[in-house]
Parts: structure tokens; sequence; C-alpha cells
């Protein structure tokens, strides 16, 4: 593997796991909270995996037992992007802050953008920005005892990352949405997988890590061409018509069917045996 090595994160790539990364948060000091250099690195480190053949899933976690992250470190931001100081006009202050928005959720998009498909294991606290970076992998497994609130109305802001704009369409409920991010309540593991946030609840981080693992085990024994297509046209889809939908798959899959792994995942099925495919 090439280096993979970024402050704030650790990635690992398990021998028992082919073809599977593993990305943790790693400031547990600070109940993983974000700071700059952090969403930084994590769009670098997701636009390497993204690219890296030898690479199929993705398992995002967060480090120690208290977090998955806490969402943005308030008191950094507070000395910094969010300082109260006003040195330059208004209008000039906005493009610099309207630019710094747009970077940072860029970083989150990396996240979406990502061609190989993410599973998220949540535990204990995920706030504000745990939700933002959650909404933006393809699966959420989450641990008994994870706490999810969107925050941000409590430090006066309205939530910008992506989370206004990602988790209706995860859940499918606005009434829901709208209550959870006006109120900034806090919501359990059990009301996260009744409304469809979560896939899965489990016992324990390590459990819920474990499990994330296996589906993305599962993810990376098939076809990298029918599953980095499969994720390009759900999400096209969900942002578009049906027609558009429609039209786009017969483009991809005008291209995509010409693939060897169609044959290799047939003939496996006929000969009883597991297919193997070249990477991608």
């Amino acid at each position: 593997m090439s280096d993979y090595s970024f402050e704030y994160f650790t990635v690992r790539f398990p021998t028992d796991q082919q073809y599977v990364a593993h990305v943790e948060i790693n400031r547990p000091e600070r109940l993983n909270a974000f700071i700059e250099v952090m969403w930084l690195n994590m769009a670098k480190i997701f636009n390497k995996l993204s690219s890296d053949p030898s690479v199929r899933a993705i398992v995002l976690s967060g480090a120690g037992e208290k977090a998955f992250t806490a969402g943005l470190d308030v008191k950094a931001a507070s000395e910094g992007l969010l300082s109260s100081e006003t040195s330059t006009d208004p209008a000039r202050k906005a493009a610099f802050l309207r630019r710094h928005i747009l970077e940072f959720q860029e970083c989150i998009t990396a996240v979406e953008r990502c061609e190989k498909p993410i599973v998220v294991a949540m535990h204990g606290f995920s706030l504000g920005l745990a939700i933002d970076l959650s909404t933006a992998t393809d699966v959420r497994l989450c641990s008994r005892d994870s706490k999810f609130a969107v925050k941000e109305v409590d430090i006066g802001i309205a939530a910008d990352i992506g989370t206004l704009s990602r988790l209706p369409k995860v859940v499918g409920s606005y009434g829901w949405v709208k209550e959870i991010a006006l109120t900034a309540r806090e919501f359990g593991a059990e009301e996260a997988l009744r409304v469809g946030f979560v896939n899965g609840v489990y016992d324990s981080r390590e459990a819920t890590v474990a499990a994330a693992l296996k589906l993305a085990k599962l993810m990376a024994s098939k076809s990298p061409v029918a599953v980095q297509g499969t994720k390009e046209i759900l999400n096209y889809s969900r942002d578009h018509s049906v027609q558009d939908g429609l039209r786009y798959t017969s483009v991809w899959n005008g291209a995509a069917l010409q693939t060897q792994d169609v044959s290799a995942a047939l003939l496996s099925g006929l000969q009883k045996r597991v297919p193997t495919f070249e990477k991608l």
C-alpha cells in the first residue's frame, strides 16, 4: 500500500479483509472533535482511496470508547473561523466565510464522491459534524450507546456542511428532520434505526466495527465494476428524475456491460466457486 499517514487519522488494511480499508478518526482525547487540519486530511484520504485499485470498500469509525466524533471543535473554531473580530468590512468578510464554508463542504463531499462504498460505524457521541459526515457515506451502523444530534442551532448557526441537504434524503421525512434540526434534541440508536438513519444497531463499539468490516468485506468480494457503478448510479438517481436516472444508467452500462466481470460472475455461479475479479 502507498503511504496513508495523515495526522489525526489511522488507516489500516486488515489482512483478513481483502480489498478493505479501515479509516479511523484518531483524536480520542478531544472526543474526535474536528479542527481544520482534520477535515482537510480526511478529504485527502478519501480522494486517495477513491482511486486506489487495491481498495474496493471502506469502513469509517472513531477511536476511543466515548465518541465517533463530538463534531466541530467549538473552542478552536471560536478562536478562528467563528471569531467575532471584524477586521474587514462585512462584504469582504462574507466573501471569506463563503469560500471557507465551500472548502469545508468540499471535504465532506469528498467522502460521498469516493468511488468505493463506505460503511460508517458510529458509537457514543455522534453529534453535529458526525451527521454531516455519516450522511455522506453509503451505509450507517451504530452501537446501542450512540447519542445523535444536529447541534448547530445550539451554537447559533444553521448546519452548513451537508446535514440539511442530505439527511432528508436519507430518512425520507422532512418533518422529523425539521424537528431534530430546529430543536437540537438528542436521539438515540433505536430512534435512528426506526427512521432509517442507520441500517443496524449493535451492542458495543467493537461489535459495530466488526459488523461494518464484515459488510465491507462482502461488498469487496463483488465485481468492482458492478459495485462502483451501482454506487454512482444510485447517487445520481437520488438527485435526478427517474427518466434522467434511467438515461444515465443506459449510458453507464453501455460501457460497463462490456466488462469480463459479467462472464466471470456467471461462470463462477454455474461452477459453484468464488469468482475473482481484476483490480479496477
